[in-house]
Order: structure tokens, then C-alpha cells, then sequence
């Protein structure tokens, strides 16, 4: 059994900032395995994915880095367009192309602790998906993919109805501060906690930018520090580069502060530079 297994769609990805443009792979399985991979193997990992059957050659380079990677393909892979402004928090997207859905029938062998559900597309996961894993281990979520709708090819985040079906059988949910109101209509972070634990949420994770981070848990709250990068190139794949920080180190039993501190810092490093996160040797020597 592994400590952890990230679900999730492989995606084509545009990155447009006022820097640079540039096309790469992406999605939260994609950064969230690269990050699990450049730490030290203290925990077991996994990745169940899915993508377009001519993009596969993503998946031989994660073997070739060491990752653990079942794939199933599709017609197409996801392709997301990201633009950011000048606030790297926030950022347009666009939908040229789907996948499909995730099926529990993809996950027969598949056995760990852990499940992280990195959702792209409010209909990635069905309720009764997140309901049968949730007999086999712990779910945790990243909210982004469950909010996103696309009309047209122009993605909004809206609310999304069967939240508290899926919310009820998730110990760990992780949100931005716009996820936050859009999920919860509050604007108060600790107050959107709250409420998100009476939904049936073990641990709510909120991420707040350069404001830090707010971790709600045993009824305590937890409150985490951001660090300033030297230059601010491509937050893509920050907020799952967090969520690979913060349950490596809860697999091991961290604290909620010990883990929501070691994966702000390894957001700090992966918003210095596109594509994954890539540690500095001397973090981890």
C-alpha cells in the first residue's frame, strides 16, 4: 500500500504571463507528482492518470524520473490556456480540449493511504467515486476543478451542488481565498473554515497568497507565514506544489504547522520558475 496516490488528468498547458508565453504539461497530477518525486523518499507514491493517447510521452518521463505512474488515455488531453496579469494570484483560463472523466473501475489494484483528487473540470470525479475510495483510505481534495465550469471555452468558477455529498467523505480540503467565497459565500477565512468542518471536513486548508496560509484542524486554527520569493516568474502549479509539501509531511506524521510550513516554502521556490518544483540542493542536503 502507498502513502499517497494523486488522481488526476495530465493537461496541455499555455502559460501566458506579461514575461513570456510557453506551452508545457500541466495539471495538478503533473506538478504534484514532480514535487513528491524531487523530495527525499520518505513516503510510498503513486500517480492514476489520464490523457490524450499522442501525449504520452509525459508519462515516460515521469517513469524515467522515478514515479510510480498508471495512465490511461483518451482522445485528447485536457488543454488549459492560464494568463496572468500582474497579481500572479489570479488568472483567466480557457478550455480548448477534454478528457474523460475518472472511473472507479480505473482504480481496481490501487491501494493507499491517501487519495488526493486533483480535479480540473467540475465533472472529473462523480460523488459516487469520491464515496467508494473513501472506504479504502483518507480523500483529500484540492476544490479548484470541482468549481470550474466551461461555457464556451471560457472557464467560471461557480459553486458546485453536490458538495456536501463529496464533502462528507473528505478529510482534507484545500481552497484559495477566491475558492473560499465562491464555496462557502463568507470572506472571512476562519469563518469559512468553520463552516467547511461542519460540512464534515477533518482538515481545511486555506491558502491566502502572500498572506500566508490558514490550516483549521481539532478545532484549533493554524496560521502560516509566506516567504517572499527573490523573483516571481510562474505561480502555475503553486497551490498543488502546497498540497505535495503538506501531505508528504503529514504521511509522516508532521504537525499541521510543520507541514503547512514546509509546503509554503516550497511554493516559494516553485513561483521563481516555470514548470515544476525543483528543490536547491542545500534545502535537503
Amino acid at each position: 500500500m502507498n502513502d499517497i496516490c494523486c488522481i488526476g488528468h495530465i493537461t496541455r498547458d499555455k502559460i501566458v504571463t506579461s514575461q513570456h508565453e510557453a506551452f508545457i504539461s500541466g495539471g495538478t497530477s503533473f506538478y504534484f507528482s514532480y514535487a513528491i518525486a524531487r523530495l527525499p523518499r520518505k513516503v510510498s507514491y503513486q500517480l492514476v492518470t489520464k490523457l490524450g493517447r499522442f501525449d504520452v510521452q509525459e508519462v515516460r518521463r515521469m517513469r524515467e524520473e522515478g514515479i510510480n505512474v498508471v495512465a490511461y488515455t483518451c482522445d485528447n488531453s485536457v488543454y488549459f490556456e492560464n494568463s496572468y496579469g500582474g497579481d500572479q494570484n489570479r488568472r483567466t483560463q480557457r478550455v480548448f480540449a477534454k478528457c474523460e472523466p475518472f472511473k472507479i473501475k480505473e482504480m481496481r489494484g490501487v491501494e493507499a493511504k491517501v487519495y488526493h483528487l486533483g480535479s480540473l473540470l467540475y465533472d472529473d470525479f462523480s460523488p459516487e467515486f469520491v464515496k467508494e475510495l473513501s472506504t479504502r483510505g483518507q480523500i483529500s481534495i484540492d476544490v479548484q476543478g470541482f468549481l470550474r465550469n466551461v461555457r464556451g471555452q471560457e472557464v467560471v468558477e461557480t459553486d458546485w451542488k453536490e458538495k456536501l455529498d463529496v464533502l462528507a467523505h473528505t478529510h482534507i480540503l484545500k481552497l484559495n481565498e477566491y475558492e473560499m467565497e465562491v464555496i462557502t459565500g463568507l470572506t472571512d477565512p476562519r469563518a469559512v473554515a468553520r463552516q467547511i468542518a461542519s460540512w464534515g471536513v477533518k482538515e481545511v486548508v486555506i491558502t491566502l497568497g502572500s498572506h500566508g496560509s490558514l490550516i483549521y484542524a481539532d478545532n484549533s486554527f493554524y496560521e502560516i507565514p509566506a516567504y517572499s520569493p527573490r523573483k516571481l516568474v510562474d505561480a502555475t502549479g503553486c497551490g498543488d506544489t502546497y498540497s505535495a509539501g503538506y501531505l508528504y509531511c503529514r504521511a509522516q506524521g508532521l504537525n499541521f504547522v510543520e507541514a503547512g510550513r514546509f509546503a509554503a516554502a516550497m511554493c516559494t521556490r516553485k513561483l521563481e520558475a516555470t514548470g515544476p518544483y525543483s528543490p536547491e540542493f542545500e534545502w535537503f542536503g
